[in-house]
Order: C-alpha cells, then structure tokens, then sequence
C-alpha cells in the first residue's frame, strides 16, 4: 500500500470524527435552547384571541 493512500484514508477518518463530534455538540446545543424555549412558554400567560368573546358573526 502507498503510504499517501494510508495518510489519506486517514485524513478522512479524522474529519468523519470531527464531523461527528461537531454535529452531536451542535445538537445538544439546540436541545438546551429549545429546553429554555418550552419553559419559557410554560410560564407565560396565552395570548388571548384578538376578537373572542368581542364581536358574534350573524350572517344567513
């Protein structure tokens, strides 16, 4: 075997790892975020209908 092809295939394999390692960080990232998200919505009052309860639409 060529000792460049070795040096290759293993160049690749390093940057499947790194690939990997930054897509899985990138992921727990956006879980923390969407985990602060819900609470955050949890603990707000809803956002009341803008026209409930104001106007009756009588048509027929």
């Amino acid at each position: 075997m060529d000792v460049s092809s070795l040096m290759g295939k293993q160049v690749a394999e390093l940057q499947r790892t790194l690939s990997m390692n930054l897509l899985k960080s990138q992921m727990a990232t956006q879980t923390a975020q969407v985990t602060v998200m819900m609470k955050e919505m949890q603990a707000s009052q809803p956002a009341p209908h803008p026209s409930k309860g104001h106007a009756i639409d009588v048509k027929g």
